[in-house]
């Protein structure tokens, strides 16, 4: 049965039901065949999105424009020094006066709080586009891919490599809430947040996931899909140096594929940093979905628009 969600708002992966995450991508997978039939699908027409950008993005802009103009609607860009989000103006007030302007905001920013506050205070849907603590839709896109590629995705095995970050974070509540099972490997001190893995097993118990947490690099055995990430995120720059050192052995290479014993996915939210957290031979292998999962995000998020917005 399709459960509405208009209206509502997109901050966390926890905002989402089981039953809504596979509406997103059940209508994701129609707008896709849509869209490489070239049958319009003009769903959002005569709608307008703002896009506050805290952070330089290339597949979050693309994605987010490219689709609100493929639905029919307009989307309108807010950079950095467009708005100076909470320095110019406070967030609340940013919020109030661009509810009243537009149907829907999505917002790339530091403080994941400062996207709490626009979905309090907006009166229309806020999507979170990414923030310092989590990147729901890039997570919906690559679970998406995961189920275009191996048809399921309950019982299937993601090992995620590399920094416990936002990606991580959004990566481990949603595989836990329909079943998947998740390994995260990362070197001590650099595991995801306690608060998610809490999260995470609450929703494991109920979907029969199972969870695990190591920083074995060489612990990939039986993966039906390897996910790495930068190894520093905008803002940790000061600390790449230092990061690179630490993360050296948790490099996916052609060495650590043999481990898992089979021939897994592999998946990169990029931009990737070849020859740090990837190599080419791999990012350029039979086995990536690399670039598939990059273009996901457009028929992802032109799903969560439609069901958010109309």
């Amino acid at each position: 049965m399709a459960v509405s969600m208009k209206g509502h708002s997109l901050v966390s992966v926890a905002d989402l039901s089981r039953e809504e995450m596979w509406q997103v991508w059940e209508l994701g997978g129609d707008l896709k065949r849509k869209q490489k039939a070239g049958v319009p699908h003009r769903i959002l027409g005569g709608k307008h999105l703002a896009m506050i950008f805290q952070k330089p993005s290339l597949r979050t802009q693309m994605s987010f424009e490219t689709g609100m103009s493929q639905l029919g609607g307009h989307a309108v860009y807010l950079g950095p020094d467009h708005i100076q989000l909470g320095k110019r103006e406070s967030v609340p007030d940013v919020a109030r006066v661009l509810g009243r302007m537009v149907d829907g905001i999505m917002a790339r920013v530091f403080a994941h709080k400062d996207l709490e506050t626009l979905a309090e205070y907006a009166g229309v849907p806020v999507i979170n586009g990414l923030s310092d603590d989590e990147h729901p839709c890039q997570a919906l896109a690559d679970l998406f891919t995961i189920y275009e590629k191996l048809r399921r995705l309950e019982g299937v095995n993601l090992t995620y490599i590399g920094d416990g970050n936002n990606v991580a974070a959004s990566l481990l509540l949603a595989g836990a809430k329909v079943g998947m099972n998740i390994t995260l490997i990362s070197p001590q001190g650099y595991e995801v947040k306690p608060h998610y893995i809490e999260q995470a097993k609450a929703g494991a118990a109920i979907s029969g996931s199972k969870l695990r947490f190591t920083d074995d690099p060489a612990d990939v055995g039986g993966s039906d899909v390897i996910y790495t990430d930068t190894w520093a995120s905008m803002g940790q720059e000061a600390e790449a140096e230092q990061r690179a050192r630490i993360f050296e052995p948790y490099q996916i290479n052609e060495a650590l594929l043999k481990h898992t014993g089979g021939h897994p996915l592999v998946m990169h939210c990029l931009p990737a940093h070849r020859g740090q957290e990837i190599t080419d031979k791999v990012m350029d292998g039979p086995n990536s979905v690399v670039f598939e999962e990059a273009e996901n995000r457009l028929h992802v998020q032109k799903a969560l628009m439609a069901l958010l917005i109309q």
